[in-house]
């Protein structure tokens, strides 16, 4: 099925090596089925740097983030807040992050990954951009600080959410929107997400690939390089219109609508 062009994927990590020898096509598959723009990820000053190279490439069609991941907090150092928001100053840079808590690899202490979370929310405060989130078996952590910060900032989008109900409540009672990625096509680690899917507003749903992560196990044929493409973003958005039980062009203009909206971009059409 060929969706009208028009789907966001608000998560696309364009910079990862795996790109490197067909990036542009990896593009041009993904707007050939009906994904109109995407948002690079930044995970650190580098990529972020990487991120917003490939949007002055792609204008209109590519924009970015830029932050540092709590994998990388460690690597935060006294320079880093200014790189980021000379970054965050540039019109394509539509978000801060990927940022939160990671204590389900640990690649960066807990106390380091608090203080590199905590210089990023400054940072949305101080330029009103809007947080790209990242929580894994830290949801406790992150509430709290959250709730520190949140009256200070202008909106929040919790990234990839493989949660469960009650973390679902805690995310939309702050007023966040929830990024829901292949992961919902997994029968063995996101059957639940089938359910939950249906309890998130319509307008404060948004889709992404989380490409070249996550790719769905039910794509069929399975791509030679399992690797995820922006172009799965259509089975995704197929997926959860089935789950929540309406059309899918319908969430098509839902999710490109809420995009839009949270990221500041122009219409697509």
């Amino acid at each position: 099925m060929v969706i009208p062009p028009a789907l966001v994927d608000i998560g696309a990590n364009l910079t990862h090596d795996s790109f490197d020898t067909d990036r542009e096509a990896v593009i041009q598959r993904a707007q050939a089925v009906g994904v109109a723009r995407f948002i690079v990820t930044g995970s650190d000053v580098e990529h972020s740097r990487k991120a917003l190279q490939l949007c002055r490439q792609w204008p209109g069609v590519l924009y970015c983030t830029a932050g540092t991941h709590p994998h990388h907090a460690k690597d935060f150092d006294a320079a880093t807040p200014d790189a980021l928001h000379a970054l965050l100053s540039e019109p394509d840079v539509v978000a801060v992050g990927e940022c939160g808590l990671d204590y389900f690899r640990n690649f960066s202490p807990h106390e380091a990954q608090a203080r590199t979370f905590e210089a990023q929310l400054q940072l949305a405060a101080k330029t009103g951009k809007p947080m790209f989130l990242h929580q894994r078996d830290a949801h406790a952590d992150l509430i709290a600080i959250l709730k520190q910060y949140r009256n200070r900032l202008n909106a929040g989008v919790l990234h990839c959410f493989t949660g469960n109900k009650a973390e679902l409540k805690d995310y939309l009672s702050l007023d966040l929107y929830i990024g829901i990625t292949g992961w919902i096509c997994d029968e063995r680690r996101g059957s639940h997400l089938r359910e939950l899917v249906k309890l998130i507003p319509d307008n404060r749903l948004m889709l992404e690939t989380d490409a070249p992560y996550l790719l769905p196990r039910d794509i069929r044929p399975r791509p030679a390089r399992h690797r995820n493409e922006p172009m799965y973003l259509t089975h995704i958005c197929e997926v959860a219109a089935t789950c929540i039980g309406k059309p899918a062009a319908q969430l098509v203009s839902e999710t490109t609508a809420n995009a839009q909206h949270f990221f500041g971009l122009p219409p697509i059409y």
